[in-house]
């Protein structure tokens, strides 16, 4: 428009050589020639001197009066469903009355200089431009994982569970390149939103922090956001929506930490509704996985153990039925991974980030692991007498075959050690700090040693049923390594409880819903695990065949039903280091409120169902 207000143009002023992390503010050596990002349209290129320098938003809470304008403006700008926004407003507040305090928190992205998001994503569906230093996605090439919206601290990327994508603010490019600010900036009544090239502070302003009471670590990202806030705050702030998070001034860096807000109380329930989550397919996706690489490897490496029963199960029937039980888990694992997704459809877009994605990396070593399998599998069914008698022209593919099956065995063992990894690295996640732990590594193992073992067992007690395979001698070793593999995942479970029950962070907060909201569950979970290791230690000695094979079979259900309950609970507990809500935008409680009573139903009300 010809005649935009003052405090909606975009100013040219003097800038710094370098931000306060050492890193330049012109973003110019990242690409050979600027270009227009052709956002919404807008082809042109902007004539801003600066921009091709970082721009920051810089909010002054002293100002904020949470009149969601930002929140309006934004929308309406970018035509968002009622369920989605790039910029909220939240509350912290403390104090008693009549000196009872709220501090709003206006957020969205912040266009970070470290972006995990850009890092994370498997589709490279982020790019960090050297225009304005915004970091933008491309829903179109996203296929809906949600990984972003995990490692991100602020809650900045936006899972769309009706269009099955994430969006995100993209910094209003299309305005910058025209003159403009922001429209959240320009729509802000009380001046709380500023927006310019990094570390300028704006006009009548007296700070640029990188922090605020609610605001997670700067380290994790260096995020592109400065703060304004000079007014006196209690020492201890709570927040107005459901989670059990409450911020605590340090006496000795003077900065706000998370900490334990024990809204739940203290009585211990059971909740085992709740284990039920959109994260269902990834909790069957990781089981089945880790069990297809038990069982391979125990297949693998079972002659090599030197154990005369195990060895003898490794050298019969159970070898090829063994992997293709194996091989039929990682595939239906794969699948399970891929109806996770909001455009399932769109799975081998997955692989597009290798380079930098940990997620990206877990699909692809395990594509290659289930393909070594097939390979192996088929080369070791074509080796067999009866094989090569139904199939005479096999012989002469004998020495092919006999070179590639090792080939492909090893190639899986390798892949099988790259999935396990890669899945470990997902979840050590700085904005997931119940997750950040080496007990999810200690888990994945122990599961794969179990539910491998299980797998095994339950394979050799087919043939067995059949009379393909005489005795149960091998229930023995198997039991051995399922010990191993519990008393692992116990062992990890002991050490992270110990951690997150005095850590400062939202880990802590996790630990507290752990033992109280699934209170029941979680010590049933851990009563469980005492027992399963009683179990396997009475078969892993020397019992009659009739007393072996039930004590293996109780031992197995357990295992299973331990792995289901513990994985559940890896997922739902997991507490992030979101910015604070509102009692109704961005409040889990409200959420599950509105859906038990049908306000859901009404798109006005902003809550999606779950689809995705």
């Amino acid at each position: 428009r010809d005649n935009e207000p003052d405090y909606a143009l975009l100013k040219d002023t003097e800038t710094q050589e370098s931000n306060r992390y050492g890193q330049l503010i012109a973003l110019t050596n990242l690409v050979d020639e600027a270009q227009s990002l052709n956002i919404n349209g807008v082809s042109e290129k902007g004539f801003n001197p600066n921009r091709n320098k970082q721009h920051a938003f810089h909010f002054t809470a002293d100002n904020c009066i949470g009149c969601h304008a930002c929140e309006s403006a934004c929308s309406e700008k970018n035509d968002l469903p009622a369920h989605l926004s790039f910029r909220s407003v939240g509350y912290v507040e403390g104090g008693s009355y009549p000196n009872y305090t709220r501090m709003n928190i206006s957020m969205a992205c912040n266009h970070c200089d470290d972006p995990v998001c850009l890092k994370g994503c498997p589709t490279r569906a982020y790019t960090k431009h050297a225009e304005y230093g915004a970091v933008i996605q491309d829903p179109d090439i996203c296929f809906g994982c949600g990984y972003c919206t995990w490692v991100c601290p602020y809650n900045a990327p936006q899972l769309d569970p009706v269009a099955g994508q994430v969006e995100k603010c993209n910094m209003c490019v299309d305005r910058l390149e025209v003159g403009l600010k922001p429209a959240c900036v320009s729509a802000c009544l009380g001046n709380a939103l500023n927006f310019g090239v990094v570390e300028n502070t704006p006009d009548k302003r007296e700070q640029i922090e990188t922090s605020i009471p609610g605001f997670p670590d700067p380290e994790i990202t260096h995020p592109n956001i400065r703060f304004q806030q000079t007014r006196s705050m209690p020492r201890e702030l709570t927040r107005t929506d459901s989670a059990s998070v409450k911020y605590r001034r340090s006496d000795e860096s003077g900065q706000y930490k998370p900490m334990v807000d024990a809204k739940a109380g203290s009585q211990k329930h059971w909740n085992l509704s709740r284990l039920n989550s959109r994260e269902n397919p990834l909790v069957l996706f990781t089981l089945a996985t880790q069990a297809s690489i038990g069982l391979f490897l125990i297949l693998l490496f079972g002659q090599g153990l030197g154990v005369g029963s195990l060895a003898e199960f490794s050298s019969s029937l159970a070898q090829p039925l063994g992997l293709l039980v194996s091989l039929v888990l990682v595939a239906g694992g794969l699948g399970m991974s891929a109806m996770h997704l909001g455009k399932p459809m769109r799975f081998y877009r997955g692989f597009n980030n290798i380079r930098h994605s940990p997620m990206a990396r877990e699909g692809a070593c395990a594509a290659v692991f289930m393909t070594a399998i097939g390979i192996y599998l088929v080369c070791t069914i074509a080796m067999t007498a009866w094989a090569l008698e139904i199939l005479p022209a096999l012989i002469s593919l004998k020495g092919v075959m006999q070179f590639a099956a090792p080939a492909s065995a090893g190639v899986a063992a390798v892949a099988a050690a790259g999935t396990i990894y890669y899945m470990y690295r997902c979840y050590r996640i700085k904005a997931r700090p119940f997750w950040d732990h080496w007990q999810s590594a200690s888990t994945f193992i122990g599961c794969a040693l179990y539910l491998g073992a299980v797998a095994a067992g339950l394979t050799g007690l087919g043939l067995v049923a059949v009379g393909a395979l005489k005795g149960i001698a091998w229930l023995t070793p198997l039991s051995i390594v399922m010990l191993c593999g519990v008393l692992i995942e116990a062992i990890g479970l002991l050490f992270h409880a110990r951690a997150m029950s005095t850590t400062e962070s939202e880990g802590a907060v996790s630990h507290y819903v752990q033992c109280t909201t699934f209170g029941k569950t979680y010590i049933l979970r851990n009563v469980g695990l005492v027992a399963t290791i009683v179990l396997l230690m009475l078969a892993s000695i020397s019992l009659s065949s009739s007393w072996l094979l039930g004590v293996w079979l109780l031992a197995a259900l357990c295992c299973v039903v331990l792995a289901l309950i513990g994985r559940a609970l890896f997922y739902v507990l997991v507490t992030p280091t979101t910015m604070p809500g509102a009692f109704f935008w961005k409040n889990k409680g409200f959420e599950k409120h509105a859906r038990d009573i049908g306000l859901a139903d009404m798109p006005q009300v902003g809550v999606a169902a779950n689809g995705h």
